[in-house]
Protein backbone atom coordinates (compact mmCIF):
# COMPACT_ATOMS: atom_id res chain seq x y z
CA UNK A 1 0.00 0.00 0.00
CA UNK A 2 0.92 3.67 -0.93
CA UNK A 3 2.40 5.66 2.38
CA UNK A 4 -0.31 7.90 2.68
CA UNK A 5 2.75 10.23 3.15
CA UNK A 6 3.53 9.93 -0.39
CA UNK A 7 0.23 10.50 -1.84
CA UNK A 8 0.20 13.27 -4.52
CA UNK A 9 -3.29 14.91 -4.58
CA UNK A 10 -5.09 14.58 -7.98
CA UNK A 11 -6.59 18.50 -8.09
CA UNK A 12 -6.88 19.30 -11.66
CA UNK A 13 -6.81 17.14 -15.31
CA UNK A 14 -3.70 17.75 -16.90
CA UNK A 15 -5.30 19.55 -19.81
CA UNK A 16 -7.53 21.69 -18.32
CA UNK A 17 -11.23 20.80 -17.40
CA UNK A 18 -12.43 20.20 -21.24
CA UNK A 19 -15.27 22.10 -22.37
CA UNK A 20 -18.80 20.37 -22.56
CA UNK A 21 -19.82 18.69 -25.53
CA UNK A 22 -23.91 19.72 -26.21
CA UNK A 23 -23.81 20.75 -30.32
CA UNK A 24 -23.75 18.00 -32.96
CA UNK A 25 -20.53 19.90 -34.48
CA UNK A 26 -18.50 19.43 -31.30
CA UNK A 27 -19.62 15.75 -31.08
CA UNK A 28 -18.30 15.29 -34.44
CA UNK A 29 -15.20 16.65 -33.49
CA UNK A 30 -15.01 14.72 -30.18
CA UNK A 31 -15.57 11.17 -32.41
CA UNK A 32 -13.15 11.77 -34.49
CA UNK A 33 -9.97 12.83 -32.11
CA UNK A 34 -10.99 9.93 -30.45
CA UNK A 35 -10.93 7.46 -33.62
CA UNK A 36 -7.35 8.92 -33.84
CA UNK A 37 -6.14 7.79 -30.72
CA UNK A 38 -4.59 5.03 -29.73
CA UNK A 39 -5.01 2.16 -26.95
CA UNK A 40 -7.60 1.69 -24.39
CA UNK A 41 -10.51 4.65 -23.79
CA UNK A 42 -10.96 5.52 -20.23
CA UNK A 43 -15.00 5.87 -19.92
CA UNK A 44 -17.61 6.89 -16.84
CA UNK A 45 -21.02 8.16 -16.83
CA UNK A 46 -22.44 10.19 -14.31
CA UNK A 47 -26.19 9.72 -13.23
CA UNK A 48 -28.92 11.35 -11.07
CA UNK A 49 -29.69 8.59 -8.83
CA UNK A 50 -31.89 9.38 -5.40
CA UNK A 51 -33.13 12.10 -7.81
CA UNK A 52 -34.85 11.09 -11.00
CA UNK A 53 -36.69 8.36 -11.60
CA UNK A 54 -34.85 6.99 -14.94
CA UNK A 55 -31.36 5.62 -14.15
CA UNK A 56 -30.17 7.64 -17.20
CA UNK A 57 -26.83 9.26 -18.06
CA UNK A 58 -26.33 12.92 -17.49
CA UNK A 59 -22.74 13.36 -18.01
CA UNK A 60 -20.53 11.10 -20.03
CA UNK A 61 -17.07 11.24 -20.06
CA UNK A 62 -13.98 9.66 -21.94
CA UNK A 63 -10.11 9.86 -22.39
CA UNK A 64 -7.48 7.95 -24.79
CA UNK A 65 -3.62 8.78 -25.35
CA UNK A 66 -3.69 10.99 -28.33
CA UNK A 67 -6.96 12.01 -27.98
CA UNK A 68 -7.11 13.85 -24.29
CA UNK A 69 -10.18 14.18 -22.57
CA UNK A 70 -14.06 14.97 -23.31
CA UNK A 71 -17.13 15.69 -21.50
CA UNK A 72 -20.26 15.09 -23.62
CA UNK A 73 -23.99 16.19 -22.10
CA UNK A 74 -26.17 13.27 -23.35
CA UNK A 75 -28.84 15.19 -23.23
CA UNK A 76 -28.01 17.31 -25.75
CA UNK A 77 -26.21 15.14 -27.96
CA UNK A 78 -28.51 11.99 -26.79
CA UNK A 79 -27.13 9.68 -29.59
CA UNK A 80 -23.29 8.44 -29.73
CA UNK A 81 -23.56 5.60 -31.75
CA UNK A 82 -20.80 7.27 -33.94
CA UNK A 83 -18.65 7.40 -30.93
CA UNK A 84 -19.64 3.58 -30.58
CA UNK A 85 -18.47 2.66 -34.23
CA UNK A 86 -15.25 5.09 -33.94
CA UNK A 87 -14.41 3.17 -30.87
CA UNK A 88 -15.33 -0.46 -32.08
CA UNK A 89 -12.56 -2.34 -31.59
CA UNK A 90 -10.86 -0.37 -28.52
CA UNK A 91 -10.72 -1.83 -24.84
CA UNK A 92 -13.11 0.23 -22.58
CA UNK A 93 -11.77 1.26 -19.23
CA UNK A 94 -14.85 1.38 -17.07
CA UNK A 95 -14.77 0.91 -12.91
CA UNK A 96 -17.50 -0.77 -11.61
CA UNK A 97 -19.01 -1.58 -15.18
CA UNK A 98 -22.58 -3.16 -14.72
CA UNK A 99 -23.52 0.32 -12.79
CA UNK A 100 -22.64 2.27 -16.06
CA UNK A 101 -23.27 -0.29 -19.35
CA UNK A 102 -26.65 0.23 -19.10
CA UNK A 103 -26.93 4.03 -19.25
CA UNK A 104 -24.85 3.89 -21.28
CA UNK A 105 -26.43 1.53 -24.10
CA UNK A 106 -29.55 3.71 -23.91
CA UNK A 107 -27.28 6.28 -25.61
CA UNK A 108 -25.49 3.76 -28.41
CA UNK A 109 -22.32 3.13 -26.89
CA UNK A 110 -21.90 -0.74 -26.25
CA UNK A 111 -18.10 -2.12 -25.88
CA UNK A 112 -16.67 -4.74 -27.41
CA UNK A 113 -14.22 -5.71 -25.21
CA UNK A 114 -14.17 -4.53 -21.67
CA UNK A 115 -11.54 -3.79 -18.48
CA UNK A 116 -13.02 -3.41 -15.26
CA UNK A 117 -10.46 -1.85 -12.95
CA UNK A 118 -12.76 -2.40 -9.92
CA UNK A 119 -13.55 -6.10 -10.78
CA UNK A 120 -9.74 -6.11 -11.67
CA UNK A 121 -9.08 -5.33 -7.86
CA UNK A 122 -11.60 -7.87 -6.27
CA UNK A 123 -9.69 -10.56 -7.83
CA UNK A 124 -6.33 -9.11 -6.51
CA UNK A 125 -7.56 -9.22 -3.76
CA UNK A 126 -8.10 -5.53 -2.40
CA UNK A 127 -9.86 -4.81 0.01
CA UNK A 128 -11.58 -1.71 -0.53
CA UNK A 129 -12.38 -1.18 -4.25
CA UNK A 130 -13.60 2.10 -4.88
CA UNK A 131 -12.40 4.11 -7.92
CA UNK A 132 -10.29 6.99 -5.55
CA UNK A 133 -8.88 3.96 -2.74
CA UNK A 134 -7.24 2.27 -6.06
CA UNK A 135 -6.23 5.09 -7.45
CA UNK A 136 -4.86 6.31 -4.16
CA UNK A 137 -3.43 2.83 -3.05
CA UNK A 138 -1.81 1.69 -6.55
CA UNK A 139 -0.40 4.75 -8.61
CA UNK A 140 -0.28 7.31 -5.16
CA UNK A 141 -2.45 9.86 -6.29
CA UNK A 142 -5.40 11.17 -3.89
CA UNK A 143 -8.56 11.39 -6.09
CA UNK A 144 -11.18 13.68 -4.08
CA UNK A 145 -14.48 12.32 -4.36
CA UNK A 146 -16.95 15.22 -3.25
CA UNK A 147 -19.71 14.59 -5.85
CA UNK A 148 -20.50 11.01 -6.73
CA UNK A 149 -24.07 11.27 -5.02
CA UNK A 150 -25.18 15.00 -6.57
CA UNK A 151 -28.09 15.41 -9.43
CA UNK A 152 -26.41 15.23 -12.17
CA UNK A 153 -29.16 16.37 -14.14
CA UNK A 154 -28.28 20.25 -12.97
CA UNK A 155 -28.26 22.15 -15.95
CA UNK A 156 -25.67 24.17 -16.26
CA UNK A 157 -23.90 21.72 -14.75
CA UNK A 158 -20.99 23.72 -11.84
CA UNK A 159 -17.44 24.23 -12.52
CA UNK A 160 -16.26 21.98 -9.87
CA UNK A 161 -18.53 19.05 -10.87
CA UNK A 162 -17.01 18.90 -13.86
CA UNK A 163 -13.26 19.28 -13.07
CA UNK A 164 -14.64 16.08 -10.08
CA UNK A 165 -15.98 14.35 -13.54
CA UNK A 166 -12.87 14.80 -15.62
CA UNK A 167 -10.78 13.76 -13.03
CA UNK A 168 -12.99 10.22 -12.77
CA UNK A 169 -11.30 9.29 -15.87
CA UNK A 170 -7.32 11.46 -15.55
CA UNK A 171 -5.71 8.00 -14.18
CA UNK A 172 -8.14 5.46 -15.33
CA UNK A 173 -5.95 3.73 -17.72
CA UNK A 174 -2.82 3.85 -16.10
CA UNK A 175 -5.01 2.00 -13.27
CA UNK A 176 -6.02 -0.06 -15.81
CA UNK A 177 -1.93 -0.66 -17.12
CA UNK A 178 -1.01 -1.47 -13.38
CA UNK A 179 -3.84 -3.74 -12.34
CA UNK A 180 -3.24 -5.81 -15.75
CA UNK A 181 0.62 -6.37 -14.93
CA UNK A 182 -0.22 -7.39 -11.50
CA UNK A 183 -3.45 -9.70 -13.48
CA UNK A 184 -0.33 -11.35 -15.56
CA UNK A 185 1.71 -11.31 -12.24
CA UNK A 186 -0.26 -13.55 -10.33
CA UNK A 187 -1.67 -15.55 -12.95
CA UNK A 188 -4.65 -13.97 -12.86
CA UNK A 189 -5.32 -11.75 -16.33
CA UNK A 190 -6.65 -15.12 -18.04
CA UNK A 191 -9.83 -15.31 -15.36
CA UNK A 192 -9.92 -11.48 -15.56
CA UNK A 193 -10.63 -11.58 -18.92
CA UNK A 194 -13.32 -14.11 -18.80
CA UNK A 195 -15.22 -12.03 -15.91
CA UNK A 196 -15.17 -9.00 -18.45
CA UNK A 197 -16.19 -11.02 -21.34
CA UNK A 198 -19.50 -12.34 -19.11
CA UNK A 199 -20.08 -8.99 -18.20
CA UNK A 200 -20.77 -7.91 -22.01
CA UNK A 201 -22.75 -11.14 -22.61
CA UNK A 202 -25.00 -11.33 -20.01
CA UNK A 203 -28.28 -11.04 -20.41
CA UNK A 204 -31.16 -7.96 -19.39
CA UNK A 205 -32.15 -9.29 -16.35
CA UNK A 206 -36.03 -9.38 -16.53
CA UNK A 207 -38.68 -7.30 -15.02
CA UNK A 208 -39.22 -7.97 -11.12
CA UNK A 209 -42.23 -9.58 -10.50
CA UNK A 210 -44.39 -7.62 -7.92
CA UNK A 211 -41.56 -4.79 -7.72
CA UNK A 212 -44.29 -3.20 -4.87
CA UNK A 213 -43.17 -6.12 -2.64
CA UNK A 214 -39.60 -4.55 -2.25
CA UNK A 215 -40.84 -1.87 -0.27
CA UNK A 216 -38.84 -1.15 2.78
CA UNK A 217 -40.22 -1.86 5.79
CA UNK A 218 -42.82 -4.25 4.21
CA UNK A 219 -41.90 -7.07 6.47
CA UNK A 220 -44.19 -5.10 9.05
CA UNK A 221 -47.47 -5.37 7.22
CA UNK A 222 -48.78 -8.86 8.29
CA UNK A 223 -52.48 -8.02 6.83
CA UNK A 224 -53.40 -9.42 3.60
CA UNK A 225 -55.25 -5.50 3.31
CA UNK A 226 -52.38 -3.99 4.50
CA UNK A 227 -50.33 -5.44 1.88
CA UNK A 228 -53.25 -4.27 -1.01
CA UNK A 229 -52.63 -0.65 0.29
CA UNK A 230 -49.08 -0.98 0.38
CA UNK A 231 -49.34 -1.97 -3.55
CA UNK A 232 -51.89 0.12 -4.32
CA UNK A 233 -49.78 3.43 -2.97
CA UNK A 234 -46.74 2.08 -4.96
CA UNK A 235 -48.35 1.53 -7.86
CA UNK A 236 -49.95 5.05 -7.94
CA UNK A 237 -46.26 6.35 -6.61
CA UNK A 238 -44.66 4.63 -9.73
CA UNK A 239 -46.92 5.73 -11.86
CA UNK A 240 -46.17 9.84 -10.56
CA UNK A 241 -42.67 9.13 -10.29
CA UNK A 242 -42.30 8.28 -13.96
CA UNK A 243 -44.19 11.04 -15.07
CA UNK A 244 -42.89 13.97 -13.19
CA UNK A 245 -38.70 12.03 -13.54
CA UNK A 246 -38.53 12.17 -10.00
CA UNK A 247 -36.84 9.40 -7.78
CA UNK A 248 -39.93 7.54 -6.21
CA UNK A 249 -38.69 8.16 -2.75
CA UNK A 250 -38.95 11.98 -3.32
CA UNK A 251 -42.88 11.68 -4.34
CA UNK A 252 -43.19 9.68 -1.02
CA UNK A 253 -40.93 7.75 1.04
CA UNK A 254 -41.25 3.85 1.49
CA UNK A 255 -41.99 4.69 5.29
CA UNK A 256 -45.04 6.34 4.38
CA UNK A 257 -46.30 3.64 2.14
CA UNK A 258 -45.32 1.26 5.34
CA UNK A 259 -47.30 3.46 7.56
CA UNK A 260 -50.27 4.37 5.65
CA UNK A 261 -50.77 0.40 5.44
CA UNK A 262 -50.33 0.02 8.94
CA UNK A 263 -52.71 2.52 9.81
CA UNK A 264 -55.27 2.51 7.43
CA UNK A 265 -56.74 6.23 7.32
CA UNK A 266 -59.72 7.12 5.91
CA UNK A 267 -59.91 10.54 5.99
CA UNK A 268 -57.23 13.43 4.89
CA UNK A 269 -56.83 14.31 8.56
CA UNK A 270 -55.88 11.03 8.91
CA UNK A 271 -53.30 10.51 6.65
CA UNK A 272 -51.94 13.94 7.44
CA UNK A 273 -51.21 12.80 10.88
CA UNK A 274 -48.91 10.22 9.34
CA UNK A 275 -45.49 12.87 9.20
CA UNK A 276 -44.19 12.03 5.69
CA UNK A 277 -47.51 13.15 4.06
CA UNK A 278 -47.12 16.66 5.19
CA UNK A 279 -43.67 16.79 3.45
CA UNK A 280 -44.10 19.53 0.16
CA UNK A 281 -43.81 16.58 -2.71
CA UNK A 282 -46.30 14.49 -0.68
CA UNK A 283 -49.08 17.17 -0.38
CA UNK A 284 -50.08 17.80 -4.24
CA UNK A 285 -51.14 14.59 -4.23
CA UNK A 286 -53.24 13.77 -0.84
CA UNK A 287 -56.51 12.88 -2.99
CA UNK A 288 -54.68 10.28 -5.11
CA UNK A 289 -53.12 8.73 -1.61
CA UNK A 290 -56.46 8.45 -0.11
CA UNK A 291 -58.30 7.04 -3.31
CA UNK A 292 -55.00 3.86 -3.58
CA UNK A 293 -56.12 3.41 0.40
CA UNK A 294 -59.11 3.16 -0.15
CA UNK A 295 -59.39 0.63 -3.01
CA UNK A 296 -56.52 -1.52 -0.46
CA UNK A 297 -59.15 -1.13 2.35
CA UNK A 298 -62.24 -1.59 0.34
CA UNK A 299 -61.18 -4.11 -2.62
CA UNK A 300 -62.93 -7.71 -2.88
CA UNK A 301 -60.80 -10.70 -0.81
CA UNK A 302 -59.94 -12.21 -4.19
CA UNK A 303 -58.28 -9.51 -5.48
CA UNK A 304 -55.81 -9.38 -2.39
CA UNK A 305 -52.44 -10.12 -2.61
CA UNK A 306 -51.73 -13.03 -1.46
CA UNK A 307 -48.28 -14.10 0.56
CA UNK A 308 -45.29 -14.64 -1.22
CA UNK A 309 -44.87 -18.70 -1.82
CA UNK A 310 -41.68 -20.68 -2.32
CA UNK A 311 -39.55 -19.42 -5.21
CA UNK A 312 -37.63 -20.87 -7.94
CA UNK A 313 -34.19 -21.76 -5.69
CA UNK A 314 -33.46 -23.21 -2.41
CA UNK A 315 -35.36 -21.74 0.95
CA UNK A 316 -32.81 -19.29 2.99
CA UNK A 317 -29.71 -21.46 3.97
CA UNK A 318 -30.56 -20.40 7.79
CA UNK A 319 -33.69 -22.69 7.20
CA UNK A 320 -31.67 -25.81 5.85
CA UNK A 321 -30.58 -27.34 9.01
CA UNK A 322 -34.59 -27.97 9.44
CA UNK A 323 -36.21 -28.80 6.33
CA UNK A 324 -33.45 -31.24 4.89
CA UNK A 325 -30.00 -31.38 7.07
CA UNK A 326 -28.24 -33.49 4.90
CA UNK A 327 -28.37 -30.07 2.20
CA UNK A 328 -27.19 -27.89 5.37
CA UNK A 329 -24.16 -30.32 5.08
CA UNK A 330 -23.50 -30.43 1.97
CA UNK A 331 -23.40 -26.60 1.92
CA UNK A 332 -21.06 -26.49 5.39
CA UNK A 333 -18.30 -28.51 3.26
CA UNK A 334 -19.02 -26.83 0.12
CA UNK A 335 -18.74 -23.71 1.58
CA UNK A 336 -15.81 -24.42 3.82
CA UNK A 337 -14.50 -25.43 0.11
CA UNK A 338 -14.77 -21.91 -1.44
CA UNK A 339 -13.61 -20.76 1.87
CA UNK A 340 -10.16 -21.76 1.17
CA UNK A 341 -9.97 -21.44 -2.00
CA UNK A 342 -10.76 -17.49 -1.92
CA UNK A 343 -7.93 -17.29 0.77
CA UNK A 344 -5.72 -18.92 -1.50
CA UNK A 345 -5.95 -17.30 -3.80
CA UNK A 346 -6.56 -13.98 -2.20
CA UNK A 347 -9.85 -12.58 -2.89
CA UNK A 348 -13.50 -12.61 -2.09
CA UNK A 349 -15.42 -15.82 -1.57
CA UNK A 350 -18.38 -14.30 -3.96
CA UNK A 351 -16.14 -13.65 -6.68
CA UNK A 352 -14.15 -17.11 -6.67
CA UNK A 353 -17.71 -18.68 -6.87
CA UNK A 354 -21.48 -17.30 -6.89
CA UNK A 355 -22.79 -18.05 -3.69
CA UNK A 356 -26.35 -18.41 -5.52
CA UNK A 357 -24.17 -21.45 -7.49
CA UNK A 358 -23.33 -22.77 -4.40
CA UNK A 359 -26.56 -22.93 -2.78
CA UNK A 360 -28.32 -24.29 -5.74
CA UNK A 361 -25.82 -26.76 -6.35
CA UNK A 362 -26.00 -28.49 -2.76
CA UNK A 363 -29.91 -27.89 -2.38
CA UNK A 364 -29.96 -30.14 -5.58
CA UNK A 365 -27.26 -31.77 -6.24
CA UNK A 366 -26.14 -34.33 -9.46
CA UNK A 367 -26.98 -37.70 -8.98
CA UNK A 368 -23.26 -38.65 -9.24
CA UNK A 369 -20.84 -36.69 -7.30
CA UNK A 370 -17.85 -36.84 -9.47
CA UNK A 371 -15.90 -34.00 -10.86
CA UNK A 372 -17.53 -33.49 -14.18
CA UNK A 373 -21.26 -33.88 -13.17
CA UNK A 374 -20.14 -31.29 -10.20
CA UNK A 375 -18.77 -29.13 -13.38
CA UNK A 376 -21.25 -29.81 -15.57
CA UNK A 377 -23.94 -28.97 -12.52
CA UNK A 378 -21.71 -25.75 -11.90
CA UNK A 379 -21.55 -24.41 -15.54
CA UNK A 380 -25.27 -25.05 -15.68
CA UNK A 381 -25.68 -22.56 -13.11
CA UNK A 382 -23.40 -19.91 -14.77
CA UNK A 383 -19.86 -20.40 -13.11
CA UNK A 384 -17.38 -19.36 -15.20
CA UNK A 385 -14.45 -21.96 -16.42
CA UNK A 386 -12.10 -20.91 -14.71
CA UNK A 387 -13.96 -20.79 -11.32
CA UNK A 388 -15.20 -24.66 -12.30
CA UNK A 389 -11.31 -25.71 -12.56
CA UNK A 390 -10.70 -24.48 -9.21
CA UNK A 391 -13.50 -25.42 -7.55
CA UNK A 392 -15.44 -28.35 -9.31
CA UNK A 393 -12.64 -30.95 -8.24
CA UNK A 394 -12.44 -30.02 -4.18
CA UNK A 395 -15.85 -29.92 -4.30
CA UNK A 396 -16.41 -33.14 -5.79
CA UNK A 397 -14.21 -34.96 -3.07
CA UNK A 398 -15.78 -32.67 -0.04
CA UNK A 399 -19.48 -34.07 -0.71
CA UNK A 400 -18.30 -37.62 -2.10
CA UNK A 401 -16.62 -37.80 1.89
CA UNK A 402 -20.31 -36.66 3.48
CA UNK A 403 -21.83 -39.60 1.03
CA UNK A 404 -19.07 -42.23 1.85
CA UNK A 405 -19.97 -41.42 5.83
CA UNK A 406 -23.13 -41.95 5.25
CA UNK A 407 -24.22 -38.25 6.00
CA UNK A 408 -26.02 -37.39 3.28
Amino acid sequence: MTDETAVQPLLEPREGIPPVIAEAADLAAAVSAFAGGSGPVAVDAERASGYRYSGRAYLVQLRRSGSGSALIDPIACPDLSQLDAALSGAEVVLHAATQDLPCLAEIGFRPRRLFDTELAGRLLGYERVGLGTMVEVVLGFGLVKGHSAADWSTRPLPEDWLRYAALDVEVLIELRDALHAELTETGKLDWAMEEFAAILTAPTAPPRTDPWRRTSGIHRVRALRGLAVVRELWTIRDALARETDLAPGRVLPDSAIVQAALDLPRTTKGLTEIAPFTGRSARRHLREWLAAITRGRTMPESELPQPLGPGDGPPPANRWADRDPAAAKRLAAARAVVAALADEHRMPTENLLQPDAVRRLTWEPPADLDEDAISDRLRALGAREWQIGLAAHPMSRALQRLETKGEI
